[in-house]
Formats: structure tokens, C-alpha cells, sequence
């Protein structure tokens, strides 16, 4: 369901900056580092717009791949773990408010489908 309100969220996001664009065509003056250029606002708005969501997709992506990294090395490093030391794992997360299952819940929960 949270998915869906994020998708309807940037539909109407998406309608009010195409109809903001629609209404301011006139032509509006540019100045890069090297040069001018007149465009009209209406690409200067949609340009602006795609960049931005293409610039926070990267940062999103790269900090989703650093946190999958992070999930396959803490897997690997508890691997090999005696239960004593995944119950010292599971009381060090639940002291910082985090709820994790251990490699045994989950083999438990699976076994019980």
C-alpha cells in the first residue's frame, strides 16, 4: 500500500510541474559558465525537473547497493556464529531498537509453512 501512495504522490507531482511548465512558454535567456542561450521556459522547466530526478535516482541507487553490501557482509560475518553469539547479537540490536531474526527464527518461521 505504501508503494502505491508513493507512485499516486509522484503522478500528481509529476501533472503539477508539466501544467506549472505548460503555462510559461515565453522565452526566457540561459547563462551557462561558457555562454547564453534563450530557450523557452517550458524546456528549462522540464530539463531542470528530469535532472533532478535522475540525480536523486543515482544518489538512491548508490546508497541502496552501499546498504545491500553491508547486509551480505554482516550475513557472512554472522554466519558462522554459536547461538550465544547471535542471542548477544539479537540483545545488542533490541538495546538500540532494532528488530532483527537471527539465522534460527527464520529457519524456525520456515519450517512451520
Amino acid at each position: 500500500m505504501k508503494g502505491q501512495y508513493y507512485w499516486i504522490l509522484a503522478l500528481i507531482f509529476a501533472l503539477l510541474i508539466a501544467i506549472f511548465a505548460v503555462i510559461n512558454v515565453e522565452p526566457v535567456e540561459v547563462n551557462f559558465m561558457f555562454g547564453t542561450a534563450e530557450w523557452p521556459l517550458i524546456l528549462v522547466i522540464l530539463i531542470s525537473a528530469l535532472l533532478g530526478g535522475i540525480v536523486t535516482a543515482a544518489a538512491g541507487s548508490v546508497r541502496f547497493y552501499q546498504l545491500q553490501r553491508e547486509v551480505k557482509k554482516l550475513r557472512s560475518s554472522t554466519k558462522g556464529q554459536t547461538p550465544a553469539g547471535r542471542s548477544e547479537l539479537h540483545s545488542h540490536n533490541s538495546k538500540h531498537g532494532k528488530q532483527r531474526s537471527t539465522a534460527t527464527e527464520v529457519t524456525k518461521h520456515k519450517s512451520k509453512k
